[in-house]
């Protein structure tokens, strides 16, 4: 399927020269005449190198033809990552540089999407957000009790986030896997 230019926008994906690409920045300028102009700032899905790209005019382009599905994560034994279809129960190895900074929002039993490109995985997407336990932080100090004070959190997965002073150990919390954001508290 063709895509027009001004469909690039921010997360669309597409191919070019049969790489498959996504969009991470788009502006479009308008010109005279009806013709407009459209930068993007796109990145590789195989090996994640950013590309600044000027479109023109009426031009098109090929949309990628990427695949989701469903995986449960099993394990990570260092430099591989082991997934299941939890219907099929084909179990899938991911290598580590593609699960990236993704590892440390994924704990073993997790539903993930893993994207997959000409029968090739390409990416693995978590959700939004995921719900972690709070394995060590420090106790707040008696009086420093303001709700914008931070302090360093270490999550049952092995990252350190930032989280309100208010957190304790055991907490469950939700973090948002796009930033490593501290989202809120989750009642147990």
């Amino acid at each position: 399927m063709a895509l027009s230019i001004t469909q690039l926008k921010k997360g669309i994906l597409f191919q070019m020269d049969g790489v498959p690409y996504r969009v991470v920045d788009y502006n479009q300028k308008v010109m005279g005449r009806g013709g407009s102009i459209v930068n993007v700032r796109i990145k590789s899905v195989l090996d994640g190198k950013v590309l600044d790209k000027t479109f023109k005019g009426n031009e098109t382009i090929d949309s990628a033809e990427v695949t989701n599905h469903a995986a449960q994560y099993l394990y990570g034994d260092g430099d591989t990552f082991h997934f299941m279809n939890p219907d099929t129960f084909e179990q899938f190895e991911v290598q580590a540089e593609m699960v990236g900074d993704n590892a440390g929002y994924m704990k073993e039993g997790d539903e993930v999407q893993l994207q997959s490109f000409e029968n090739r995985i390409i990416n693995v997407e978590l959700p939004k957000n995921v719900p972690l336990q709070v394995t060590y932080t420090e106790n707040v100090v008696k009086g420093d009790t303001t709700s914008n004070v931070q302090k360093d959190a270490t999550l049952e997965t092995g990252i350190t986030i930032k989280v309100p002073s208010f957190i304790k150990q055991g907490d469950i919390i939700s973090v948002d896997t796009a930033t490593g954001a501290y989202r809120e508290r989750i009642k147990n």
